[in-house]
């Protein structure tokens, strides 16, 4: 079978399933395993698709965004045991910006007790926050319903009056060459902010974000410090010459 028919082929498969593993490329185009795995290389390289554990999945929407009801049930445990590590490196006197987004929201339950400040755009973080006796600033500008998030022009102003010890981001998507990326332009104006004024910034992320690239970008690998769970070395050896990671799974096994 030509090249180009079993890469038409895959992106079909793809298309309908959106996860394929190698086992069923062997039966739809009567080639080798060692075969079709440079089919997905080469793939994954002209960004159709992102390798995965066994094959490969389909690359998001470049503006498709989840909302917090939908993000708050994918991943939980992944997101706990990231937000958990997370919490652990905030240290008494630090002033912290919290990212909004569910992961960001799962490190509020562990840090009861310390004697820091938060500034965040989160509504969400609000209450579980001050539940915590946290002395706490919200940033002003508008709310974005989807992701419940305060954005635009007046949140970026108000977030420029403050510096922070450390900064714990959301992302929607990582790319070993395009960096860290999300659905919504202004959401990343505010990120990329905050990154720069951090000391220490963060980006906290599950696997599945590895390899995707969405609509706009916030920062380069190097500018912040990977939380994750990934485990698969193949794809965090490649990422480690850019990125200083921070893994939890191994942290926890």
């Amino acid at each position: 079978m030509l090249i180009t028919e079993r890469h038409r082929l895959i992106l079909e498969l793809l298309k309908e399933k959106e996860n394929v593993k190698i086992h069923d490329l062997v039966e739809l185009t009567k080639s080798s395993e060692s075969t079709l795995r440079r089919d997905l290389d080469q793939l994954e390289k002209q960004n159709y698709l992102k390798r995965v554990h066994g094959g490969a999945s389909l690359l998001q929407r470049k503006r498709e965004e989840p909302s917090m009801v939908e993000k708050s049930t994918q991943n939980l445990k992944e997101k706990n045991m990231i937000a958990k590590y997370a919490a652990k490196l905030i240290e008494d006197g630090d002033c912290v910006y919290l990212d909004a987004g569910t992961t960001t929201y799962q490190m509020i339950q562990y840090l009861e007790g310390k004697n820091i400040v938060v500034v965040t755009n989160g509504i969400d973080h609000l209450d579980a926050l001050l539940e915590k006796d946290i002395n706490t600033y919200i940033i002003g500008g508008s709310v974005k319903k989807v992701t419940r998030a305060m954005i635009g022009s007046n949140a970026y102003e108000s977030i420029q009056n403050y510096r922070f010890d450390k900064c714990f981001i959301g992302t929607n998507a990582i790319h070993y060459e395009l960096g860290f990326t999300t659905p919504d332009p202004e959401e990343a104006q505010l990120k990329a902010k905050a990154i720069a004024l951090s000391r220490e910034p963060f980006i906290l992320t599950d696997h599945t974000k590895f390899g995707e690239v969405s609509f706009s970008k916030f920062a380069d690998l190097h500018q912040a410090k990977i939380i994750t769970n990934e485990e698969e070395s193949i794809i965090l050896d490649k990422y480690k010459e850019k990125v200083e990671i921070y893994n939890v799974a191994f942290e926890n096994t």
